[in-house]
């Protein structure tokens, strides 16, 4: 049982530590989308512990990761961290947890859409609610200019909900299916070293 708990926590430990590291060195601008929406692929680690351990041992691979980032790479005040965990934890939570019913493609591609889902909605609902105004009242950057740099890639952005409905939904959209296809077709690969 010992050995075990230990095993787990090195696993998600190591799985962390790569997380981070995708978070901290791969940031890829897209031109379809406005400038401070950056694709990274820092989720797929915590996937990964997601199937192989769990859902929570995704969820901590999350945490972990951000934790590391607002530590070692600051810059946000922690806003951009907080939105992270939240959006990455709904994604690799739902997808675990589906994917733990049954263990098998069909589950796993389940699990991986139904995470898209939740990672958009939250994304959606934590930039209304929470993370822009919180962005607005701490650092100072206006929600205003966040619609502005939108409307520049899409005309059609004009306000906050314009902002949400045709920027952060689409971009977590997209963001959820190039992680989810990178798991989807290398996870059974690499699931006999997650296993040992």
């Amino acid at each position: 049982m010992k050995n075990s708990s230990l095993n787990r926590l090195i696993k998600v430990s190591v799985l962390s530590a790569v997380s981070f590291l995708l978070m901290a060195l791969i940031e890829i601008p897209l031109p379809i989308f406005p400038e401070f929406l950056k694709l990274d692929i820092s989720d797929i680690p915590a996937i990964f512990g997601a199937f192989a351990m769990g859902p929570l041992e995704g969820v901590a691979i999350e945490a972990l990761k951000n934790v590391l980032h607002a530590v070692l790479k600051p810059g946000t005040a922690g806003i951009g961290e907080l939105a992270n965990f939240i959006v990455g934890s709904g994604y690799v939570y739902v997808a675990g947890l589906i994917y733990m019913r049954k263990k098998d493609r069909k589950h796993a591609l389940l699990g991986i859409v139904a995470g898209i889902a939740a990672m958009s909605a939250l994304a959606a609902a934590g930039n209304y609610f929470i993370f822009l105004p919180l962005y607005e009242k701490v650092l100072g950057f206006k929600i205003a200019f966040a619609v502005g740099a939108a409307s520049k890639v899409n005309p059609a952005v004009k306000d906050l909900n314009t902002l949400i409905v045709l920027s952060i939904i689409p971009f977590n959209v997209l963001k959820g299916l190039i992680e989810s296809a990178i798991v989807f077709f290398s996870y059974k690969k690499l699931s006999p070293i997650l296993h040992k």
